[in-house]
């Protein structure tokens, strides 16, 4: 078996729009192929032996066993590594449950799809898949065992910590989107000029200045004093003989702790004697000159959660520790503990395993104790010098017991501080009482305090801690979410797209909008190239500057990753023709239909998808959508659209020399073709065509008037800087150049429809093919050719697609023999800027030159700077 290409897909995509996390393995199973499981001795028992919980896969059959049933009945090996995928990332602590095996069409080659909850572990898991079907198939030995360690830690390396994630599920839960902005916990919530961030538990809204304050324990403690706030007495040292001062006037037991630390990193607390103080400032140390050196509180440590200045909840903590039993050793214990299903590793549980490690060889070593002591019964063995519920400890739930003048304290140290999240840490004997009255003091003020606790406390009533913080962050139920128009189709997208936007500018929005030539942000290009996949979009939704967003949605892009969205407002499909072919397992109209739906299908329920009435391929996607659709035509007794616009919908139309919204029975007509200015007096039908969406995508919104779309529809002018590479037209002193992006047959013919409308003869075509089409789209771009100019010149794109330079032009050659009816002239260059040269240098009076360009941004340079010497010289 041969693995040809994984793809990780992060957004709505092919295989389904609402599960947003798949790997898409393409499996070649090479001799495989003839060998399905039922053909392998002992396959089947081997399978069973490794995943004996593999039962519980019911499959196809709907029954636990399900699966292994199949295998006895012969299935295909591609089928078992989807299983096997399934149940490896389920070993390791991510529970995965959707898949996909389908035959690619080429003999022996499949698409595997499982889904994933961490990229990485998904991308490792199909290797490991294949690799111990393999191993399985060999009979060989197998370690799944290393492969399930070595996916937790890749699972603990990359997901987002507890704390980070609850709030971003608690985000999601309400609608917010949500975009991951490192590999580590800083995560946008919100799209564009809505948008807020959090890293772990610190939020875009929280004060650096209280952060800093909060870091700094000196400076907290002297301000919680100066507040009347309980703290424990003690000074700042920055060597032995601070520390010998320290510990005469404070006496023992004592806490020596980093300035600046956090986490409990470079604590040492109880500290009983000098050789002791002498090695916890050494530790303290490590993290900063200055250490605090404190009087030792003794009672229990408790955590307070206050966000947006209110107490949340509080928790009782435990270091990680076993109790003796007189019988059996340290070692023996930990181990007994590590047993309790409870507890895993890292934070794929609720309490994490205790592990042994220089914090506590130094706690048994103080104690004259090891690992194989035995402690008396009832001894409670500390085993961590802090209650952190990474290292083992344990938090039990207290919230109700607070007193409320402990509340009021815990939320003026909130405001004190200035921290709008806030973890408070208090060592006292209990919270029943108010801690100025019991003894007990606050230790520290936490910025970023963690979550865990309280979510997924080992005892007590857990609590959604994150529901306040999206509380503050997003008052009012808002979601922060900006309106997105998805654009998609083969023809006439990014015209649509730029049209669409222009109105939303015209109707005062800040518009982001990606494009096949770049990404814009309120109309600057900051982004050069082929901006029509995930990234782009993402680049749009992030900018803090953006209240609207118009996204262009190619083929490539959904099927290379998903979208970047998972729900847009308002979704446009132009058309669907043959083009791309051949590319990534989509081999027929009706597959690239399924493509371009995946826009419609992430429409929001209240939203509209905007179909071609006249593309029998399009309407038909109108087939369980849950969304609202409208329809558009340039035909206006189109019997789909009238009866749709019968029962009260909405719809576009040409009619009568007019765009037209129809709104029911009723007609808005919004401008004279023939007024439009990328019409070109109404010649250019693909653009009256693409005009029909734009206005009816933003009509739908309120907030843009008929006559915004209007003043839109007059001011949007086809030129290299509205609309590059579409219909650019410059008027030579003896000749018309005219420069499209036409790149496929059918775009090429409505191209050559309007070029029959123009004045000027003869007319010459610049055409190339395109090196990852099928045959039959390059011969077909030489037959449309030939029946509409009179001369034409052959060219080459700059990247060739896997093809050679004369494979393609041979086959646009054998296209225009096909058909040309009389002698055309005919001349191949290769290189586009000579073509365009020779063209320019060979025009006849009164000609028209067309080039379907590749490159269009150095295509429009090169003629502009032939048109702007043509007018110096005049």
């Amino acid at each position: 078996m041969k693995i040809e290409d994984i793809k990780v897909l992060k957004g709505p995509n092919y295989w389904s729009v609402r599960r947003l996390k798949l790997i898409q393995m393409r499996l070649n199973l090479e001799e495989l192929e003839s060998r399905p499981t039922n053909t392998i001795t002992g396959f089947r028992e081997r399978l069973e032996q490794m995943f004996p919980s593999m039962y519980e896969h019911r499959c196809s059959e709907g029954v636990p066993g399900g699966f292994f049933m199949r295998v006895d009945e012969g299935t295909w090996m591609g089928h078992v590594i989807e299983h096997i995928a399934l149940e490896l990332q389920t070993l390791a602590g991510m529970d995965c449950g959707f898949g996909r095996t389908r035959t690619t069409g080429e003999h022996g080659i499949y698409y595997v799809v499982f889904s994933y909850l961490e990229e990485d572990a998904g991308v490792y898991t199909a290797k490991a898949a294949v690799r111990i079907a393999q191993a399985l198939v060999d009979n060989a030995a197998y370690d799944l065992g290393s492969d399930i360690q070595n996916l937790r830690e890749i699972r603990e390396d990359t997901r987002l910590g507890p704390s980070t994630g609850c709030i971003v599920e608690e985000a999601a839960k309400r609608g917010i989107p949500y975009i991951r902005l490192n590999k580590h916990s800083l995560v946008q919530l919100g799209y564009g000029v809505h948008q807020k961030r959090i890293r772990a538990t610190i939020a875009s809204t929280t004060g650096n200045i209280a952060v800093d304050i909060a870091c700094d324990k000196e400076e907290t403690k002297n301000l919680l004093e100066a507040a009347e706030i309980p703290v424990p007495s003690g000074t700042v040292i920055r060597s032995e003989a601070g520390l010998k001062d320290a510990i005469d006037k404070y006496g023992y037991p004592l806490v020596i702790k980093p300035i600046d630390g956090n986490h409990g990193k470079g604590n040492t607390t109880n500290i009983t004697t000098w050789e002791q103080a002498v090695t916890a400032l050494e530790a303290a140390q490590k993290y900063g000159r200055s250490a605090i050196v404190e009087r030792f509180i003794t009672g229990f440590d408790f955590r307070i959660l206050v966000i947006n200045y209110k107490f949340i909840c509080a928790a009782l903590r435990t270091p990680a520790s076993v109790v003796g039993d007189g019988i059996n050793t340290i070692q023996y214990l930990i181990d007994e503990t590590n047993k309790d299903p409870r507890r895993g590793y890292g934070h794929e549980k609720v309490l994490t395993q205790i592990t042994i490690d220089q914090f506590t060889q130094k706690m048994l070593d103080e104690k004259g104790y090891s690992l194989e002591t035995v402690p008396a019964k009832d001894e409670l063995v500390l085993l961590k010098p802090t209650a952190n519920l990474s290292t083992g400890g344990t938090s039990n739930d207290v919230t109700d017991e607070v007193h409320p003048a402990n509340i009021v304290m815990c939320e003026r140290i909130a405001k004190i501080i200035g921290l709008d999240i806030c973890g408070i840490d208090i060592m006292a004997k209990d919270l029943r009482t108010p801690v100025k009255e019991n003894g007990g003091a606050i230790l520290e003020v936490n910025a970023a305090p963690g979550f865990r606790m309280h979510i997924e406390p080992a005892e007590g009533l857990p609590r959604n801690v994150a529901e306040p913080v999206i509380d503050m962050l997003f008052p009012d139920r808002s979601n922060g979410r900006i309106p997105i128009i998805a654009v998609t189709g083969t023809n006439g997208k990014t015209t649509t797209t730029r049209l669409t936007a222009h109105i939303c500018k015209t109707a005062g929005k800040k518009v982001g909008y990606t494009t096949s030539d770049g990404v814009y942000i309120q109309n600057q290009m900051l982004m050069k190239g082929d901006c029509t996949g995930p990234l782009s979009a993402q680049f749009v939704l992030k900018d803090p500057t953006v209240d609207f967003a118009v996204l262009e949605c190619a083929r490539g892009g959904l099927l290379k990753s998903g979208l970047a969205f998972q729900n847009c407002n308002v979704s446009i499909v132009t058309n669907v023709t043959a083009d791309h072919l051949g590319l990534g397992g989509i081999d027929s109209l009706e597959q690239m239909a399924r493509v371009k739906a995946v826009i419609p299908e992430t429409t929001f329920k209240h939203g509209f998808a905007i179909l071609n009435a006249d593309d029998e391929l399009v309407y038909n996607m109108n087939k369980g959508l849950e969304c609202n659709v409208a329809y558009f035509s340039m035909d206006e007794n189109n019997p789909k659209l009238k009866a749709h616009c019968a029962t009260g919908g909405y719809g576009a139309v040409y009619e009568n020399g007019y765009v037209t919204i129809l709104k029911g029975t009723w007609k808005i007509r919004v401008m004279k073709v023939s007024e439009i200015p990328i019409t070109y007096g109404g010649k250019a039908l693909h653009n009256i065509m693409n005009t029909l969406p734009a206005m009816l995508a933003t009509y739908l919104f309120k907030e843009i008037s008929i006559e915004d779309i209007r003043t839109a529809l007059s001011t949007f002018v086809p030129s290299p800087s509205q609309t590059p590479g579409r219909l650019n037209l410059f008027e030579f002193k003896h000749f018309k150049f005219l420069v499209d992006f036409a790149h496929n047959p059918a775009g090429l013919e409505l191209l050559c429809d309007f070029i029959s409308k123009m004045d000027g003869s003869p007319k010459v075509g610049i055409i190339s093919g395109t090196g990852d089409r099928r045959d039959e789209d390059i011969k077909e771009l030489g037959r449309i050719s030939a029946r509409h100019f009179d001369e034409i010149i052959i060219r080459q794109d700059k990247n060739l697609r896997g093809r050679t330079a004369e494979e393609i032009v041979n086959l646009l050659v054998e296209g225009i023999n096909e058909t040309r009816v009389k002698d055309i002239p005919l001349t191949i260059i290769y290189n586009e800027k000579e073509a365009i040269m020779h063209a320019y240098n060979t025009a006849k009076q009164g000609s028209l030159v067309t080039i379907m360009c590749d490159v269009v941004a150095e295509a429009l340079d090169l003629i502009k700077a032939l048109k702007e010497k043509e007018d110096a010289s005049l």
